[in-house]
């Protein structure tokens, strides 16, 4: 009776059951628990509704230097910030941007139920409601605000996945109302063994009198990797406090600096037989109490290159490493950060803030000296930085320090759906470089872009939207076919239709405005390039199958609206 009643309760649980088989011999079938996944009223809507959004074309409105200040063409920086609804910038980011962002760093909503929060927590902003009304449906009406946000939340980090590196890394922002549910989402879509960390940021010193049961002094920051096997080893640059523990020196001085001692024996608790083993030094067997830090061959290599310093002190030995302020490539050594990250406070980001805008309503904007830390953390100086709910600006804001401080030269996208995305999120970014009250500028530059025509048109977007450019088709149906951002060619004295060579396939794209085109034997005598393969998109093929088949031809149709002609 308890065996039965134990396995309805396995059938009746929250947990993920799968009923694999019934063992014969005594009719008890046999389960398999695997991962609990989350479900919400609309996730069926909206779990493959990346795909569906369209892509629209960004136009640039205007660029901006620290030096000369606003002007009409781009400044080739690489810095952007986008105004536009953030779930189809992603989706327009894609073709230049999939696969090459190395930090994401997002605040989105917290869903407090707290409407009168500027901007970090807008999950009812009218162009939400509208979008979840026109994906999920009428039900988008009586939807709990758990609900709302995972259908917010879920195709927003499905393209920002698909934005990330291999070797990259996204910081989420988020308080204790949704860190659960994201929490699953966030394995549902980077994987489990993808998360790094989840960071406790200790935001506020003090204070809480009216706080009715706890007074609550932080908010977590989820760290996860695209693939963690990619991510090396992870260091802040060298805190000065700890410089005076480096008060050693040998004769590797002038290559790895001075050194600190620290015990090679360790009280871990796991039990590794391997790493208990005596250390011979002069006639004696130095045993630990409990066990090294080492392996016996680290230790005896160790030992020929002078890296350990054994003392015989107070009645026992000591062995020590020599743990050298420079690494053997004679980088000097960073330090880690910690799971609780303390000394950087809510009001920082507050001050930071009315320091360039006096009569800011923005609330609790994040210090940009948090965000510096995380990406200091995680990039090196030429990487893309992306934050697409950038409200007032605080990322760029980051990476612009931090190129100041160290020389860098990273890059950041901001993405902002309000209309303050120029007053407020792009002039914060002017006034950082140009300079603001006390403080000097870090000079550089930036495009301002907003989200432009669609693509394609059409009830269910089955037509070319001829009114885009041509060049930006062009740029799209590169990407379309090979995932990879598109670069015109140097020349098209091959052809004026010719995109561009990758893996020994040669694509072209036969298209005019204003009239039909043809694949035939006329188009293809201008056609110069050698190639295992050819892509070559037109509105009709006039060549025989046989033919294409033997020179390896694949004829794709150009989705017109044929009503025009």
């Amino acid at each position: 009776m308890a065996m039965a009643e134990s396995l309805t309760n396995i059938e009746n649980s929250e947990a993920k059951v799968v009923k694999l088989c019934t063992f014969n011999a005594h009719s008890f079938p046999i389960y398999l628990l695997s991962m609990p996944t989350l479900h919400w009223i609309g996730k069926e809507k909206v779990i493959n509704h990346h795909q569906d959004v369209p892509y629209r074309v960004l136009e640039h409105k205007y660029g901006f230097t620290a030096e000369h200040g606003r002007q009409p063409g781009e400044t080739g920086s690489g810095n952007l910030i986008l105004h536009g609804d953030n779930l189809e910038a992603l989706k327009s980011l894609l073709p230049e941007y999939e696969g090459k962002v190395k930090c994401i760093y997002i605040d989105p909503p917290y869903n407090t139920g707290n409407e009168g929060w500027v901007y970090n927590d807008n999950v009812n902003d009218p162009k939400i409601k509208k979008w979840l009304n026109g994906v999920v449906g009428k039900e988008g009406d009586d939807l709990s605000r758990h609900d709302k946000w995972l259908c917010m939340m879920y195709p927003r980090l499905k393209l920002l996945h698909k934005l990330l590196a291999e070797d990259g890394v996204i910081f989420i922002s988020i308080d204790n109302y949704e860190f659960n549910y994201l929490s699953l989402v966030l394995e549902e879509i980077f994987g489990r063994k993808n998360c790094i960390e989840s960071l406790i940021w200790k935001k506020s010193y003090g204070g809480g009198s009216k706080s009715k049961h706890i007074v609550n002094l932080h908010e977590y920051i989820y760290f996860y990797a695209k693939n963690i096997e990619q991510i090396n080893e992870l260091s802040l640059a060298h805190d000065e406090a700890i410089l005076k523990y480096y008060k050693y020196e040998d004769e590797k001085l002038p290559e790895r600096g001075p050194y600190r001692l620290q015990p090679l024996a360790t009280t871990s608790m796991d039990d590794r037989p391997n790493l208990v083993y005596p250390i011979k030094y002069n006639g004696e067997e130095i045993w630990p109490n409990k066990q090294w830090q080492w392996s016996r061959e680290r230790v005896e290599t160790a030992l020929i290159n002078n890296d350990l310093v054994i003392e015989f002190k107070k009645g026992k030995w000591s062995v020590n490493y020599k743990q050298y302020l420079k690494s053997s490539e004679g980088v000097t050594r960073g330090s880690k950060l910690y799971s609780i990250i303390e000394g950087i406070y809510t009001q920082q980001g507050t001050s930071d803030l009315r320091s360039i805008f006096p009569d800011t309503k923005f609330t609790f904007p994040k210090p940009s000296s948090l965000i510096k830390t995380l990406i200091e953390l995680s990039t090196s100086g030429d990487s893309l930085i992306l934050d697409s709910f950038a409200g007032s600006g605080t990322t760029a804001h980051a990476v612009l320090n931090l190129n100041k401080q160290d020389g860098g030269n990273r890059r950041f996208i901001l993405v902002e759906m309000e209309d303050y995305a120029e007053t407020i999120t792009a002039e914060r970014v002017k006034k950082v470089m140009s300079g603001y009250a006390d403080k000097e500028g870090t000079g550089g530059s930036f495009d301002y872009y907003e989200l432009g025509k669609p693509l394609f048109t059409g009830d269910n977007n089955e037509f070319l939207n001829e009114a885009v450019e041509t060049e930006k088709i062009r740029e799209y149906v590169w990407y379309s076919e090979t995932r990879t951002a598109y670069k015109k060619p140097d020349s098209l004295n091959d052809s004026p239709y010719f995109l561009g060579v990758l893996e020994e396939t040669a694509y072209y794209f036969i298209y005019e405005k204003d009239s039909q085109t043809a694949l035939d034997y006329d188009a293809l005598s201008a056609i110069k390039t050698k190639a295992g393969q050819y892509v070559i998109y037109a509105d009709n093929c006039l060549l025989p199958k046989d033919f294409m088949m033997t020179h390896n031809i694949v004829f794709r149709k150009i989705p017109r609206d044929v009503t025009r002609f």
